[in-house]
């Protein structure tokens, strides 16, 4: 699903945002387990409470205030997963590529016969367009680019 500007988030995204960064900021915040589950239990009481309000105005005014009290009581240091953007271990392991299955070896390849069979045809039809599309390229480079 691709990422909708901010305007166009519903207010209800935004507040379920809020409600996940908020926990994550107590979860850096207390290191103790049972410390941070007595605050989210807290938390989810402050947002029940205002869970039934009607008014948009209110409710945004609500939600620029608890933004704003999130920013300045959140940790000058946040945890960041390992494999998050910003994590120590993003982009770590590379995906291998496509060419590393034509070194399997036989044996290896007789245990998927369907797949090995369904690639070498598509590896066919993909050489023989790569063969039509670049067979004869142009001799010099004033083919490519006349400047006349």
């Amino acid at each position: 699903m691709a990422q909708l500007p901010s305007p166009f988030i519903s207010h209800t995204r935004k507040v379920c945002s809020l409600y996940k960064r908020a926990l994550r900021a107590i979860e850096d915040m207390n290191i103790e387990r049972h410390e941070y589950r007595y605050n989210a239990i807290l938390l989810r009481q402050r947002f029940e409470q205002n869970r039934n309000i009607k008014d948009l105005r209110v409710a945004k005014e609500l939600l620029l205030a608890a933004e704003e009290e999130l920013f300045q009581n959140k940790h000058p240091d946040p945890s960041i997963f390992a494999n998050s953007p910003g994590g120590i271990a993003h982009g770590r392991f590379t995906v291998p590529p496509d060419s590393v299955m034509d070194f399997w070896n036989p044996i290896e390849k007789a245990r998927y016969p369907k797949y090995f069979a369904e690639r070498e045809k598509l590896k066919e039809e993909y050489e023989k367009l790569y063969k039509k599309l670049y067979a004869n390229p142009p001799k010099n480079t004033e083919e490519v680019n006349p400047t006349k």
